[in-house]
């Protein structure tokens, strides 16, 4: 499991160092996920190690999340100013990841043959 987590910080690095050297407008773990994805393809498929690595930090994803929403506290006067955007953003957000996930599920399902007509 040790080679899989090392892969994914190799990858992330590299991203760093990508985005660093060529001044890009977006992260630097986005392109590390790009090339993992890309040398993943390549390969044909998923090592044992990395798959150990991502269930490992799947299965205590909660815990990645505590940085996050500390550093959302520390503006927690600007959102108590800014409530209603903020609601805003959250709840049409969250609408239309609903809908994109409801309209791709019923795609997948009549692409693959398993939908069911409603009775």
């Amino acid at each position: 499991m040790v080679h899989g987590f090392a892969l994914l910080l190799v990858c992330q690095l590299i991203g760093e160092v990508a985005v660093q050297a060529l001044s890009l407008p977006v992260p630097g773990p986005l392109i590390g996920m790009l090339l993992l994805f890309v040398g993943l393809l390549v390969r044909g498929g998923l090592p044992d190690e990395v798959r150990d690595a991502a269930n490992a930090m799947l299965r205590h994803l909660m815990l990645l999340f505590i940085p996050a929403v500390t550093g959302v506290m520390m503006y927690f006067d600007r959102i108590a100013r800014e409530w209603l955007p903020f609601m805003a953003a959250c709840i049409v957000g969250t609408a239309i990841t609903m809908i994109a996930t409801a309209l791709t599920l019923r795609w997948m399902l009549r692409v693959t043959g398993t939908a069911r007509d409603p009775e």
